[in-house]
């Protein structure tokens, strides 16, 4: 199914009475009739479900079948099933193959048809775009050329794509390892560590229930090797073992090993914060700075060769120590099955293939054999990680501010980051009532003193909030994150749209007349050559470039602007464009060095002129460059 398709479906699945062609059609920037031939094409993909409705009012999805569709499509377990994962397979396979390979064989070992294929390249050509990597065809041999520095940049930013869907959940656990009382098993767990004067990160806690998960489903099936008996923890966390081994007994009937029980406990111990507030540092016990250093010069390599920055010694810390394992189970020849290794293998190729690296490592440096089951094992390590990483960035700051009244700051902490766990990252406390509210630099504040509610991320709570209080607390951190997202959007227009580049309401007589009047300002920016405009006429005459009814996108296919810039028209009165009308017009200028990262923010700025009322709202709002920037972002964060 195309990407078009796919489109098509989900908004459909988004609305629920009738959507008529006409918005399908500017929500998909093509014409009615592409509208209605798309139509039927998914409804011979899923004959005999009937997954689109028609009507004189226009299409909606029904929702029984289309689940059903859903449902038989996730079932399949080929590897190159997603779109997605057969443009990856399609650069791993290309860059082994410099003579080129058959477009016809590709799409035979693949189990897909020829037209499938062919709009997976085209796809592939547009992931190429900014780098020196070309799609070259020559009848029905295609083949990739250019430096492998940028083939490997490709693979990373597909791989990183990957890393932010949201790797390990909690439920998908729970069903791969047929455990339901992961669910219970946490909540004693939370109130056992608080026993301890632990503050718990809650993504940290789910993390580690899935050791748990594998732990138990290892012992319970004997595949642990004897390995050695005690493992060193750190001073004040030698009671922990025990208390997990009588939790996971009680709710698992499984009793653990000592070198699980520790090894969960080490786990446990590097994700907590002390009521003092102190993070304990990644155990360097002596028996794993072996396998530590071990992983240092992996990392390095992995650096160098895909381009992923794994240099974090928490991260590095916790997979030396299950490395260590790892050895040891591999010299007994005692591997651990993973039910989860197919899943990750089909869902995550990337992440797999990295992990695939990482053991291959591994493997030649301590001369042992690592199986498909501890590569999955690795391929959670570092799926893991990479979704903290893209998590952390969208954090949120907060500072609590209550009056010191036994341990009521303490309380007050423990709620809300239950509440929030990884959202929040709690920064500060302050247990006084002289504040300076203009200092904090938080991003929200949480008080229970109502004097300091001057400011727009201040929230005043009950000392025991109530939920009408994590509401307000919730709804500020809605806004911070939404005040972030368009601080981007405007940074990234910025960096593309300059005032001295935008006009309003300036007529043309000709889509040519149009382009000559953009790039004379472009020119006398300094952006372009006269050559440039001589090539978006010319490109122009090729096809029209009206990406949708109301947005002409004028360009040269050369990129030789001295920088990425777009000079911009925006009319109350539309003009002949090809077979549209259109109200904006953008002369775009293409550098070379910087194509790529003009794609994203492209991408989006497109979208934004799908909907015509909305299209027409931007028009009549945008009378100057300040407020034309500003309808921008707000239309691309809706």
């Amino acid at each position: 199914m195309s990407d078009r398709h796919e489109r098509l479906l989900e908004h459909l699945a988004t609305r629920d009475g009738w959507v008529t062609a006409a918005e399908l059609a500017g929500r998909l920037g093509v014409t009615t009739r592409s509208v209605r031939s798309y139509v039927t094409a998914v409804k011979s993909l899923a004959h005999p479900l009937e997954v689109i409705e028609s009507s004189t009012s226009g299409y909606r999805v029904n929702r029984d079948d289309y689940s059903a569709f859903l449902a038989s499509r996730s079932s399949r377990t080929a590897e190159t099933e997603r779109p997605r994962d057969r443009v990856y397979h399609l650069v791993r396979r290309l860059a082994e193959a410099p003579d080129g390979l058959d477009v016809h064989a590709l799409a035979d070992s693949l189990f897909v048809s020829e037209s499938t294929i062919e709009a997976d390249l085209r796809k592939l050509r547009r992931e190429l775009s900014g780098t020196d990597l070309t799609l070259v065809r020559r009848g029905p041999l295609v083949s990739i050329t250019g430096s492998e520095q940028n083939l490997r940049r490709l693979l990373s930013r597909v791989f990183r794509d990957e890393g932010a869907q949201g790797f390990l959940e909690l439920e998908s656990i729970e069903r791969e390892f047929s455990s339901s009382n992961l669910g219970a098993f946490k909540t004693d767990l939370l109130e056992m560590l608080d026993a301890h004067g632990y503050f718990v990160n809650e993504y940290g806690v789910n993390h580690v229930l899935l050791h748990v998960a594998i732990a138990v489903d290892r012992t319970t099936k004997h595949q642990l090797p004897p390995g050695p008996q005690s493992r060193d923890l750190r001073p004040g966390v030698d009671d922990i073992p025990a208390d997990l081994s009588v939790l996971i007994e009680t709710h698992f009937g499984t009793r653990l090993g000592e070198v699980d029980l520790q090894y969960l406990a080490t786990l446990l111990t590097t994700r907590v914060i002390t009521r003092g507030g102190v993070r304990p540092e990644v155990s360097g016990a002596a028996n794993v700075d072996h396998e530590i250093d071990l992983m240092r010069g992996i990392v390095a390599r992995v650096a160098e060769e895909y381009l992923i920055d794994l240099d974090d010694e928490e991260f590095m810390g916790r997979l030396a120590l299950h490395v260590n394992n790892l050895i040891a189970r591999a010299r007994d020849h005692a591997y651990s099955r993973n039910p989860m290794s197919r899943s990750i293998k089909t869902s995550y190729p990337m992440i797999y293939e990295l992990a695939v690296f990482i053991a291959s490592e591994i493997q030649r440096l301590e001369r042992i054999e690592i199986n498909d089951d501890e590569i999955s094992y690795i391929a959670m390590h570092v799926g893991a990680y990479l979704e903290r990483q893209s998590r952390r960035e969208e954090r949120v700051t907060c500072a609590i501010v209550t009056p010191n009244y036994y341990d009521m700051h303490v309380l007050l902490r423990d709620r809300i980051e239950a509440a929030f766990g990884v959202d929040l990252q709690i920064d500060v406390v302050i247990t006084r009532t002289d504040v300076e509210w203009s200092e904090l630099a938080s991003d929200v504040v949480v008080t229970t003193i109502a004097a300091g509610a001057q400011a727009d991320n201040v929230v005043v709570v009950q000392p025991f909030p109530t939920e009408h209080d994590l509401d307000a607390v919730r709804r500020a951190i809605a806004r911070v994150r939404r005040q972030r997202r368009r601080a981007r959007l405007k940074e990234d227009l910025l960096h593309f749209f300059d005032e001295s580049m935008f006009l309003r309401n300036v007529p043309a007589e000709s889509e040519n007349a149009m382009i000559r009047m953009l790039g004379d300002r472009m020119i006398g920016a300094g952006v372009i050559g006269a050559d440039y405009v001589t090539g978006a006429i010319d490109r122009e005459r090729m096809s029209s470039t009206a990406f949708t009814d109301t947005l002409a996108v004028p360009h040269s296919m050369a990129m030789s602007a001295e920088r990425t810039a777009i000079c911009i028209a925006v009319n109350e009165t539309p003009m002949d464009w090809g077979d549209s009308r259109v109200s904006v017009v953008a002369l775009i200028a293409f550098s070379a060095s910087d194509r790529a990262t003009f794609q994203a923010i492209f991408d989006q700025f497109v979208s934004v002129f799908a909907d015509g009322d909305d299209v027409r709202e931007l028009i009549r709002r945008s009378v100057d460059f300040p407020s034309f920037i500003e309808e921008i972002v707000r239309s691309m964060d809706k």
